[in-house]
């Protein structure tokens, strides 16, 4: 039986991580969109790209589920994207009906499938698609850690005017302002950043880290990031979908991990072909601790905001 992965939303960042599934040939993809011929449109395109990129699977695009049945990985890009002065928080409500649409929808056709949120709030999204959904918290995830940690190794890169291939780093918490980048656990080729940056250099770049998806939306004015957002998503669809194990921040269910009980929040976890197959514990100084609790107390204001 052939791969299925469905794509929600096909504005910016759903049609890159479809463009990207193909050019992986990681499956066949159906590309959901309420807009009218939207989806249609940017599927038969992308399919015809094929003979050029050499990629096989099947794109389909459709405004409805029946097509996205039996599918083994769901990714969900809908929503609102963030407008200049606009704090993902601020998309709370409209997303929210939005997501909540889509995760009954999901679990309704492919009550088997894993899923990977995307929409902002993006730690609130994932609870809210856990709660409709009913799926086991290994099978919900959110993309959140491998865009920030991703954003974070770039800025780091062009810093010290090294390989972005050398540079590792790890960002935890909440996917907004409060994220925790962890200078103690980032790298360039195993040698801690702090061997190359002084510390008023490291909280420079932990502060555009943080500010990161706001600098685009800046520069943008009429939309959000979508290339950086893109390829984190298939990073993970790929770690589910070939077994990787891979070990990447991500947004995942935390029942007393770090402390923290019933909240979606970014961790390390092992992603692997049974989804979050492990969730890291770091051994954070109270520092870190102090950060990541104050992000999680962020977090679950939002989702108390839900009413569910």
């Amino acid at each position: 039986m052939r791969t299925k992965i469905t794509v929600v939303g096909a504005g910016h960042v759903g049609a890159t991580v479809a463009q990207l599934l193909a050019y992986r040939e990681l499956g066949d993809i159906v590309l959901v969109d309420v807009i009218e011929g939207l989806p249609q449109g940017k599927g038969l395109d992308l399919l015809e790209s094929g003979p050029l990129e050499g990629f096989d699977c099947r794109v389909v695009g459709t405004n409805g589920y029946e097509e996205t049945r039996d599918s083994h990985l769901v990714i969900i890009t809908a929503g609102v994207a963030r407008k200049p002065g606009m704090s993902r928080e601020d998309l709370l409500k409209t997303n929210a009906d939005i997501v909540k649409s889509v995760a009954e929808s999901v679990a309704k056709y492919s009550p088997e499938a894993f899923v990977i949120v995307v929409s902002n709030p993006l730690d609130v999204m994932a609870y809210l698609t856990k709660r409709v959904t009913g799926f086991p918290k290994n099978r919900v995830m959110g993309m959140a850690g491998v865009l920030d940690s991703t954003r974070f190794r770039t800025f780091i890169a062009m810093e010290l005017n090294v390989s972005v291939e050398d540079v590792q780093a790890t960002v935890l918490g909440g996917h907004g302002d409060s994220m925790v980048p962890l200078p103690r656990y980032s790298t360039v080729s195993g040698i801690p950043i702090s061997d190359f940056l002084s510390p008023e250099q490291i909280e420079r770049l932990i502060e555009r880290t943080r500010k990161g998806g706001g600098e685009i939306v800046s520069y943008l004015k009429t939309g959000s990031a979508f290339y950086a957002p893109a390829s984190s998503v298939v990073q993970m669809a790929e770690a589910i979908l070939k077994d990787k194990k891979r070990l990447l921040p991500c947004a995942a269910y935390l029942e007393g991990e770090y402390g923290l009980h019933d909240i979606y929040l970014g961790v390390p976890i092992k992603l692997g072909a049974g989804g979050v197959e492990e969730i890291i514990e770091l051994k954070l100084t109270p520092e870190e601790q102090d950060a990541l609790s104050r992000s999680a107390q962020g977090v679950k204001k939002a989702i108390d905001q839900l009413q569910l």
